[in-house]
């Protein structure tokens, strides 16, 4: 439901970083990790699944609005993510 914008007491601007702000450019990653890197979490820390969804809810979409800057290798099994980084 709506709310009044006088509810909030921290309203911010919305940006999001461009790749290169967030990755090393000498290292792999997968979405899971990307996913904490653009909250500004330490990449291999743990998350319950509940957070980890919302978190990729985030970084897929910026993924796909910033493609032309990724590179992609395959997995080494299937059941395992891809990973992913710069350009």
């Amino acid at each position: 439901m709506p709310r009044p914008r006088a509810d909030f007491d921290d309203v911010r601007p919305f940006e999001f970083r461009d790749p290169d702000e967030v990755l090393d450019a000498e290292t792999m990653y997968t979405v899971y990790e990307i996913a904490r890197l653009l909250q500004g979490l330490d990449p291999d820390r743990e998350l319950d699944r509940e957070t980890e969804d919302v978190l990729l809810d985030w970084a897929i979409p910026w993924m796909l609005d910033n493609q032309e800057s990724f590179v992609f290798a395959e997995p080494d099994a299937d059941d395992e993510p891809g990973y992913y980084g710069l350009r």
